[in-house]
């Protein structure tokens, strides 16, 4: 009898591949009947790693997304899967222990089967807790192997990985092959042998960027693989997954028993996603992102990332132009910026480790090549800045590098008097979750149905105080109406800067389109954030980003008559998704904050005043 292939459509992660959000809750529950009528998927990915951030972020409740959205697909008898970074829950930086188990708790009562566990440091100490909280909350435990190509990730490294999930418990086993640079001959070997381990459940994902895929996808086939996570059009391909039609086509050539597609459903799905795209969406999708490009290859970037990279980076190459221009030099273009950064990632990432590149771990690693790049394009040396973030994964407080730090990175954080961890890194991140409810009845906000509500601003604190306030609803609609408004002009239609107003809530904002005026202001009646004028030396920021006075909910801000020593921190600037901390220049007393928490800066903008 033939083998029966099954198939996951990779929902979640066909947008995140794509650009930097997700549809609506009200897009999501509109296509979620056309993608059941194609009736070739035993799964869907329907939320986790970025998603419920994603809502955050443009001023949705991503509780209430999860539940109408995972619903249909329960009806209809199909499993939903969620991404899962362990000991980091659904965020870039670590979770206190109580929050994750609650998280799984939370997950299951939404309504999601599968969780599909990661660390991209593949330290099996961050995974197995997972594994054991997300089966006592009656998930089915997915541990994943995240795929790389290094001298240290060879097929033994992952079989003994493989091991120790199995010996934990877990139910299935994922090949996350996030980049897809995984080759094909190599994944082939790896399956098999998992399979002489036990006959477990393994699922294969894979982004066809590099080129590897389809190969890939036969050869795990072959060796024994049961699920294949695809995409469909018009997200397929590019940075995103394999199309399920041509997946379909090829493994029923092979002898493969899958599943048909209803075509008539296939091409109302596509409509559907293509008004996502025309709405909103597509104002954050790069056209370059709907490219193969084997560069990849090289640098070995996740598809998962390449869709927030590309967006970003233009923000990236403005910030370096100016400073260009600033000082009499010729401008750099995109092209030039991207494979400087490449290159810089093939050149930093063997030096910090070997982390398989994968979030967070492949933002820190890309960051870090980003900021040596935007550093030395302004006459500053290689590793002039590093991310507290960054230095907590290469000091070992995060897990395990894989491979060994360098010898330059080992003398610079002694010199600076960091300490490296071997403890396990949960013991680093201590219960907390007693905190946030305290906050929550201080502000008289609900827990939510099944402590939900808790369990986003304890997984999500400074994006969920955004969202309640409105503010992130905000800063997305200036943010959109800016993009609106650089197209128009570039169609030939009105010009820039022109002003409109927003609305959240009833609060009234008023957003400069093409200004810099640090995100949306609120509008005549509107609660006033800015400070009044203090004396003192100006404090700026060094890169783009949004500002915040503390990165944890229990760290205490500096506040205006603080007495404030050189090279104390004050304050960060998040930027690529990582916190970058920002050190007082002089000894002095705080004049002036100048900006309110969560609040977008430029590159030079004045932070605070010290006098």
């Amino acid at each position: 009898m033939a083998k029966e292939v099954k198939f996951s459509l990779v929902f979640r992660d066909m947008w995140q591949a794509a650009g930097k959000y997700v549809p609506r809750v009200d897009q999501l529950v509109k296509v979620a009947p056309a993608i059941i009528k194609m009736g070739c998927f035993d799964r869907v990915e329907t939320n986790g790693g970025g998603f419920e951030q994603v809502n955050l972020l443009f001023g949705e409740n991503p509780n209430k997304a999860v539940r109408q959205w995972t619903k249909p697909f329960h009806e209809a008898g199909i499993q939903t899967h969620m991404l899962d970074r362990a000991l980091n829950g659904l965020r870039m930086s670590p979770v206190p222990a109580d929050v994750r188990k609650l998280f799984y708790k939370v997950k299951h009562a939404q309504g999601t089967d599968i969780t599909r566990i990661f660390c991209g440091l593949n330290d099996s100490r961050n995974v197995i807790p997972s594994i054991k909280y997300s089966k006592e909350a009656g998930m089915i435990a997915q541990a994943s192997l995240c795929i790389t190509s290094s001298p240290i990730h060879t097929v033994d490294y992952y079989v003994d990985l493989a091991k120790k999930f199995i010996e934990a418990g877990c139910d299935e086993i994922c090949l996350k092959d996030m980049a897809g640079i995984g080759r094909p001959v190599f994944l082939g070997e790896l399956t098999r042998k998992i399979k002489e381990i036990k006959d477990i459940t393994i699922q294969y994902h894979s982004h066809a960027g590099p080129g590897f895929n389809m190969a890939s996808i036969l050869e795990v086939c072959k060796a024994g693989c049961d699920y294949v996570d695809v995409g469909m059009e018009p997200l397929s391909w590019g940075t995103g997954h394999a199309d399920v039609i041509a997946v379909q086509e090829m493994l029923k050539d092979a002898g493969f028993k899958v599943k048909e597609i209803n075509m008539a459903a296939y091409m109302e799905a596509r409509t559907l996603i293509q008004e996502m795209m025309d709405d909103f969406l597509g104002y954050y999708i790069p056209a370059r992102n709907r490219q193969m490009n084997s560069l990849l290859i090289g640098p070995g970037l996740p598809g998962g990332m390449m869709g927030s990279l590309m967006t970003d980076l233009e923000t990236n190459l403005e910030s370096i132009n100016k400073w260009k221009e600033k000082n009499g030099k010729p401008k750099m273009s995109q092209d030039e910026l991207l494979i400087k950064l490449f290159d810089e990632v093939k050149y930093v990432w063997p030096m910090m480790g070997y982390p398989c590149l994968v979030t967070p771990f492949s933002q820190y690693v890309k960051n870090m090549a980003l900021m040596n790049v935007m550093q030395m394009e302004k006459g500053k040396e290689r590793w002039s800045m590093i991310a507290d973030d960054i230095w907590d994964m290469m000091l070992g407080k995060s897990g395990n590098l894989p491979g060994p730090l360098a010898k330059e990175l080992v003398d610079r954080a002694k010199e600076q008097g960091r300490e490296f961890h071997t403890e396990d890194p949960q013991s680093n991140y201590p219960d907390a979750l007693d905190t946030f409810r305290e906050e929550m009845k201080k502000e008289g906000w609900e827990l939510g149905q099944d402590d939900e509500e808790l369990f986003e601003l304890a997984m999500h604190p400074q994006q969920y105080r955004a969202y309640k306030s409105g503010k992130a609803k905000a800063d997305f609609l200036a943010d959109l109406e800016e993009r609106k408004a650089k197209k128009a002009a570039g169609n030939g239609g009105a010009s820039l800067p022109q002003t409109v107003t927003v609305d959240v809530n009833g609060v009234k904002y008023n957003v400069t389109i093409g200004a810099n005026n640090g995100g949306a202001a609120p509008a005549a009646g509107a609660p006033a954030a800015a400070a009044a004028p203090g004396e003192g030396n100006d404090l700026t920021s060094p890169l783009e980003g949004k500002f915040y006075l503390v990165k944890n909910s229990g760290d205490t801000p500096v506040k205006v008559g603080d007495t404030v020593k050189k090279g104390q921190v004050v304050c960060y600037v998040e930027a690529m998704k990582t916190f970058n901390a920002i050190a007082a220049e002089c000894d002095g007393v705080v004049t002036q904050i100048c900006l309110t928490s969560g609040s977008s800066v430029s590159e030079d903008d004045v932070l605070m005043k010290i006098k």
